[in-house]
Parts: C-alpha cells; sequence; structure tokens
C-alpha cells in the first residue's frame, strides 16, 4: 500500500486513491483560509486544493493542466490539484499560503 505523506503525518492509501479524499479523511486540510467553505468540492473547478506533490502520482488530467494554466495559479510552480490526482505509490505533498494555495510560504 502506497503512503502519503503530509502535515508531519504519514497514512497508507489504496493505489489509485483521490489525493484530497486520502487527506481529507485524516484531517489534513487542503484549503487555506476561507477555502475551507467555498471550494468546488473535488471538481477540479475551483483550484484551491493546490499541492507540491512528489512521488507516483497519475498524469495530471485535463481539468487539472486547465486549471493550473489559469491565474492565480502558474503552470510552472510544478504544484497539483490534489482533487485531481490519484495516489499510485509513496508520495509527499506540501501545502503553500494563498487562497488558491499558490503562494511562495510554505505551510506544511
Amino acid at each position: 500500500m502506497p503512503t502519503v505523506t503530509a502535515q508531519g503525518q504519514t497514512v497508507s492509501c489504496a493505489v489509485g486513491s483521490n489525493l484530497r479524499q486520502i487527506l481529507l479523511q485524516h484531517g489534513i486540510p487542503v484549503h487555506n483560509g476561507n477555502a475551507t467553505l467555498i471550494n468546488c468540492r473535488g471538481l477540479g473547478t475551483c483550484g484551491t486544493c493546490a499541492v507540491q506533490v512528489s512521488g507516483a502520482v497519475s498524469e495530471a488530467n485535463w481539468r487539472d493542466r486547465a486549471r493550473r494554466s489559469l491565474p492565480p495559479h502558474n503552470p510552472e510552480q510544478g504544484r497539483r490539484l490534489a482533487c485531481q490526482t490519484r495516489v499510485l505509490g509513496d508520495v509527499t505533498v506540501k501545502k503553500f499560503d494563498g487562497f488558491w494555495g499558490q503562494g511562495e510560504e510554505q505551510l506544511w
């Protein structure tokens, strides 16, 4: 089983699990500030669950690429939408500041 390391926790999940769902199930916030209340609930349209992921994950789908191509995101930052990312192996996740997680300061 793959492991997901985020916010000082390491949790196991099944191969192919949705990253956003795994993080939320384990009490790890994927949204900053009011984005906790105002988000698309995993549809891939708001971009507030953007995280930096290293490790084995699915390729970015069209929703992920399209949303991250629009401001305030920058596709060059190497972020992913947690709601559109499948865990394929061990991964490490980092969250950054800003409403959409687009900032430069790492929160966890």
